[in-house]
């Protein structure tokens, strides 16, 4: 490796700055995270002199130090899926975990069922078609599944 001289090299060097007080400052100053914080580049060395929440308020307000927008976390996906899924796609037995007892209860089914039949028979009762005896045969029978 040649050593080059002293005069290749530019006599104004860009010198990092560490801005990380800044950044914390001006996250707490705007009410977000650091990851959010944007400090711009070509204002490094003047963003480097503000020590204080005061003067860190006073670069927001020139535009030096700005907020990021909040990523776009888009749904489209899940409801397109979702969607697919109520015309009953992507619900074979590769896709299922529980059992099916466990995927819709049979004592729910059961319950429903009960609660149909209960509604008609009181609904023939009161339309006379149905007199009370035969009610609660009927009643009966269904309770027992007959």
């Amino acid at each position: 490796p040649s050593l080059r001289p002293a005069s290749v090299f530019p006599t104004q060097a860009i010198k990092m700055v560490l801005l990380r007080l800044q950044k914390r400052l001006a996250a707490s100053v705007l009410k977000c995270g650091k990851r959010k914080i944007w400090l711009d580049p070509n204002e490094s060395n003047e963003i480097s002199n503000a020590n204080s929440r005061q003067s860190v308020k006073k670069l927001v307000k020139n535009g030096w130090i700005i907020r990021k927008p909040q990523v776009v976390h888009s749904r489209s996906r899940a409801l397109r899926h979702a969607e697919a899924r109520r015309k009953g796609r992507h619900t074979g037995y590769g896709k299922r975990k529980g059992t099916r007892n466990a995927r819709m209860p049979t004592k729910i089914l059961w319950m429903r069922r009960q609660r149909v039949l209960r509604r008609l028979l009181r609904k023939y009762r009161e339309a006379g078609k149905v007199d009370r005896h035969l009610y609660h045969e009927l009643y009966l029978k269904s309770k027992g599944n007959v």
